[in-house]
C-alpha cells in the first residue's frame, strides 16, 4: 500500500487564514454509528450463529483471532462498504471494529508480533485463508483450516425469520427470484448466459417480506428454476417444523413456471402464483376480454385492463388443468397481454385482485435482491472457487440480515424505516468519531454536528428497549 509521506496539506486561504491539514488526529473513527449493529448483535446473535456455522481446526494455542471475530470483521466490514480483502490492511486498526468484533484488546497493543501491535484485527492474509477452506480440510491441512457448514448456514438464514416473528403467522409468501451475478475470470462454474448476454453466475433468492431465506450461488448453464424444488422443500419442512399450521404461498415470475414446482407444491399443501409465459393458445382464450379492453381504449384515451380466467392445460409439460387468469391490457403502443397461473381459488382472491394486488407485489423482491448486489457487494464473486465465492454470498447475506434486523427494530418508525441498507450506512454508520480508550471505558466522541443524530437516538432507544438474551 502506498504510503503517505507529506506531513501536512495547505490548501486556499480562508479569508485571512490559512487552511492546513494533517493527518495527526489521533484514534479516529469514520465508523462509530455501526456501534448500533453491535446493540442489534447483541439481542439477535445473527453473527454469532453465523460463527457456529465453522468448524475451526487450528491449533488454540497458536491464534490471535477467534472463528467468531473473524467472521465478525468480514461481515462488519461489507456493511461499512469495505467489500475487498485489501481493506482491511487499514481497517484493521480501526478500534471501533475491535469493539464490534469482540476484541479485549481494541488497540492491539498485546498482539504478539511488533509488527501486528497497534493493530488489533486480522489482516488481508487471514481473511483470505477463511474464505479459501477447501470442504474436506483438518487438523492436517497446512494453512486453512476453518471449515464452513453450507447446510447449516442454509438452516440458520430460516431459523433467523422464524425468531424474528413475535407470534406464528397465519400464511407466509415464499419469494423467488434469480440474477445475473457477471464474473470476469476463469472461476469455476464459469459459463456465458445468453439472456444477460455474459459470463456469470446465476444466483437464486428466497425473501419473505423483507427478509432473507436462501441466497444460492450457481452456474449459469441451467435453467432457472434447477433447484427451486428442493430450496423450497428444505424451507416450508424448517418452517412447518416450528409453525405445523402455516399456510404457504410461492410466488415467483414465469421462470419459474414449470411442473416439478407445481406438482410439488399440489402435493405438500403449498399454494403458488407464477407468472406464465404467454403462447397462440393463451392469447386465443383472451381474445374476447382483449377487444373489449381496446374498445375501453378507445373511448377513455387511457391504458385499460380487462381480466379472465379460465381452467388451462399445456398439451404436453403439465400434468392437469390449472386456473388461470389473463389481463388483457390496452395501451398507446398495443396489446399487453399477461397470464399466470395459481392453485388458489376464486374465493381466496378474484383475479383482478390476485394479479394486481398479490402477484405484481414480487416485483420487490427484485428491489431487496439489488440492494444486496449493489450495497452490501453479493456479486463479489471473483475467487477462483464455488465454493469460496458461495461464502462471500452468504457473508453478503449475513450482513444484509444484520441491516435488515437494525431497520425492522431500531428503524421502526422513523424517517428510516424503509431506507435502503446503502442509505443506512451513509447516513446513519458513517458517523467520524475520536476514540479515547482508558483502563476503564472507551469514549467514542461523536461528531456534534452529524445531521443523523436524532435518527441515531431513535434507534438506539428502540433498540435499548428490547431486554437482552438470557444467555448474553
Amino acid at each position: 500500500m502506498t504510503e503517505c509521506n507529506q506531513s501536512s496539506f495547505e490548501f486556499a486561504t480562508h479569508f485571512q487564514r490559512q487552511v492546513v491539514a494533517s493527518f495527526d488526529g489521533g484514534t479516529i473513527s469514520s465508523e462509530s454509528g455501526s456501534l448500533l449493529l453491535r446493540e442489534v448483535e447483541q439481542r439477535t446473535g445473527i453473527v454469532r450463529r453465523f460463527a457456529a456455522c465453522f468448524r475451526d481446526y487450528r491449533d488454540p494455542e497458536k491464534i490471535e483471532h477467534t472463528v467468531e471475530e473473524l467472521i465478525a470483521q468480514r461481515v462488519y466490514g461489507i456493511t461499512l462498504g469495505y467489500e475487498d480483502l485489501n481493506d482491511h490492511e487499514q481497517l484493521r486498526q480501526d478500534p471501533v471494529l475491535a469493539v464490534l468484533c469482540g476484541k479485549k484488546d481494541v488497540e492491539g497493543r498485546q498482539r504478539r508480533r511488533e509488527q501486528d501491535r497497534g493493530k488489533p484485527g486480522a489482516g488481508k492474509s487471514t481473511l483470505n485463508r477463511l474464505e479459501l477452506t477447501p470442504a474436506d480440510a483438518n487438523e492436517e491441512a497446512r494453512y486453512k483450516k476453518i471449515v464452513m457448514d453450507e447446510a447449516a448456514v442454509d438452516r440458520l438464514l430460516v431459523d433467523l425469520y422464524i425468531q424474528s416473528q413475535p407470534r406464528p403467522p397465519q400464511e407466509v409468501v415464499l419469494d423467488l427470484d434469480v440474477t445475473d451475478d457477471p464474473i470476469h475470470g476463469n472461476q469455476e462454474g464459469r459459463f456465458f448466459h445468453a439472456y444477460y448476454g455474459d459470463y456469470c453466475y446465476l444466483p437464486l433468492y428466497i425473501f419473505i417480506g423483507n427478509q432473507l431465506l436462501c441466497a444460492r450461488l450457481r452456474s449459469s448453464n441451467i435453467d432457472g428454476a434447477a433447484g427451486a424444488v428442493e430450496e423450497v422443500a428444505r424451507i416450508v419442512e424448517q418452517l412447518r417444523g416450528t409453525w405445523p399450521a402455516v399456510d404457504v404461498i410461492v410466488r415467483a415470475d414465469s421462470g419459474f413456471c414449470r411442473e416439478p414446482l407445481m406438482s410439488w407444491c399440489e402435493q405438500h399443501r403449498v399454494d403458488y402464483v407464477l407468472g406464465l409465459a404467454k403462447n397462440r393458445r393463451l392469447r386465443k382464450k383472451l381474445r374476447a376480454a382483449m377487444k373489449q379492453a381496446r374498445q375501453r381504449y378507445r373511448e377513455s384515451g387511457h391504458a385499460a385492463r380487462v381480466f379472465s380466467e379460465f381452467n388451462y392445460c399445456t398439451r404436453k409439460s403439465w400434468s392437469r388443468g390449472r386456473r388461470v387468469i389473463g389481463k388483457a391490457e390496452y395501451m398507446e403502443k398495443g396489446e399487453n397481454p399477461r397470464f399466470v397461473v395459481t392453485s388458489l381459488p376464486a374465493t381466496y382472491l378474484e383475479a383482478r385482485s390476485l394479479y394486481e394486488d398479490f402477484y405484481c407485489a414480487r416485483g420487490e423482491v427484485e428491489n431487496r435482491i439489488k440492494e444486496q448486489q449493489l450495497g452490501l457487494f453479493a456479486d463479489r464473486t471473483s475467487t477462483a472457487k464455488m465454493r469460496s465465492n458461495q461464502l462471500r454470498l452468504y457473508f453478503s447475506s449475513i450482513a444484509y440480515c444484520l441491516l435488515e434486523a437494525l431497520r425492522r427494530l431500531g428503524l421502526k418508525d422513523s424517517e428510516m424505516a424503509e431506507a435502503q441498507c446503502s442509505t443506512i450506512r451513509l447516513r446513519l454508520l458513517k458517523i467520524g468519531a475520536q476514540i479515547r480508550v482508558s483502563v476503564r471505558r472507551i469514549c467514542i466522541s461523536m461528531a456534534a454536528g452529524h445531521p443523523g443524530a436524532a435518527v441515531f437516538e431513535h434507534a438506539w432507544r428502540n433498540l435499548q428497549a428490547i431486554p437482552l438474551p438470557a444467555t448474553a
